[in-house]
């Protein structure tokens, strides 16, 4: 059964596969084409004028199942690495890790083992940091759970385990279609995060969407305070946030507004502080926008990297449209002090 509403095609499939909206509506205006690529985008990354695109490592034994980069105040990236391949078993003898790469002198400054918080279906996923208390915090998308990392001690532990907040209660989907992999629905845990520009809270959920928080001083005790994670005392003072859709990626503003990539309608939402989600833009081209970011010039930087369109969830068949492209719109507001340069 197939109905149309303006500008979308809804799609009502009563097998047990999908439910979802299609967006069909004209191009905007507002969009600009940044970057013209031939190979899907990790990320892109701004601070005043330098880019920094899919950046190449210095040679290291690293991984071959980097995701979504972060950049902190201190002009470091930070890759979240997990062996092997997406989808596969951790090694555990190579270790997951994050690894902190000095852009100026293009240098790995310094590498965090984090073998003893993954689990053998871990799949490290976004990092951010919180300046303020010298901690980053990680999500685990393949069991559900937030890692915190002290980056002075290295010392890590996760929390929220499998917690109602971090688990995906249904698997993504973009385009209209839920994602499957090797026949089989996919479920992607906790995958989005962000924190707030004072540092109090962590904003995080699933990749199917619905957005939770947590204020992150809580978070940073329970690093050291066995006694928050034991009989799930911690989940008690997590507050649900926004019932966003299934997710790209995330982006924070200077003003604490958060922007939400909408995986199956191609569009933007923004979320005030307050929780209250408006639409920021709509457009067809915006195919799986991730690893979103804001420049100092009030510009968010939004790479349609056709994820679900890659071999993976398409029995090994690549559907990705080439070339690829790196787009932005004007927000009027920078990026919070929190997370740039």
């Amino acid at each position: 059964m197939r109905y149309y509403l303006e500008g979308f095609t809804a799609l009502l499939v009563f097998s047990g596969y999908a439910i979802g909206q299609l967006y069909h509506g004209p191009e905007d205006l507002r969009i600009k084409i940044a970057l013209t690529l031939e190979t899907p985008s990790t990320g892109v990354h701004s601070s005043l004028n330098i880019m920094h695109l899919a950046t190449q490592l210095p040679p290291i034994q690293t991984t071959n199942g980097m995701l979504t980069p972060g950049k902190d105040p201190a002009s470091h990236i930070w890759i979240p690495g997990r062996l092997p391949a997406f989808g596969e078993p951790v090694k555990f003898s190579a270790g997951p890790k994050v690894i902190s790469v000095n852009i100026t002198t293009n240098e790995v400054q310094r590498i965090y083992p984090l073998g003893n918080v993954n689990l053998s279906a871990s799949l490290l996923d976004d990092i951010r940091f919180n300046p303020r208390s010298g901690k980053a915090y990680l999500t685990d998308a393949g069991i559900a759970a937030i890692i915190i990392l002290d980056l002075a001690l290295g010392n890590a532990r996760r929390v929220l385990n499998n917690a109602l907040s971090t688990k995906e209660y249904m698997p993504g989907s973009a385009e209209g279609q839920l994602l499957r992999m090797n026949g089989k629905p996919l479920y992607v845990y906790t995958d989005q995060l962000e924190v707030s520009p004072d540092g109090k809270y962590l904003y995080f959920q699933p990749a199917s969407g619905g957005m939770s928080r947590i204020e992150t001083a809580l978070l940073d005790v329970s690093l050291y305070n066995s006694s928050l994670i034991v009989n799930s005392t911690l989940e008690q003072f997590v507050e649900p946030y926004a019932h966003t859709p299934s997710t790209g990626g995330t982006a924070v503003d200077a003003h604490g507004n958060i922007y939400n990539s909408g995986t199956d309608r191609q569009g933007i939402i923004k979320i005030a502080p307050n929780g209250t989600m408006t639409t920021l833009v709509q457009d067809p081209r915006l195919l799986w926008v991730d690893a979103m970011w804001i420049d100092c010039h009030g510009k968010l930087w939004m790479p349609a990297a056709q994820l679900n369109r890659g071999e993976p969830f398409n029995d090994g068949k690549s559907l990705i449209v080439k070339p690829l492209y790196v787009y932005t719109i004007d927000i009027g507001v920078g990026p919070p002090a929190i997370d740039h340069a």
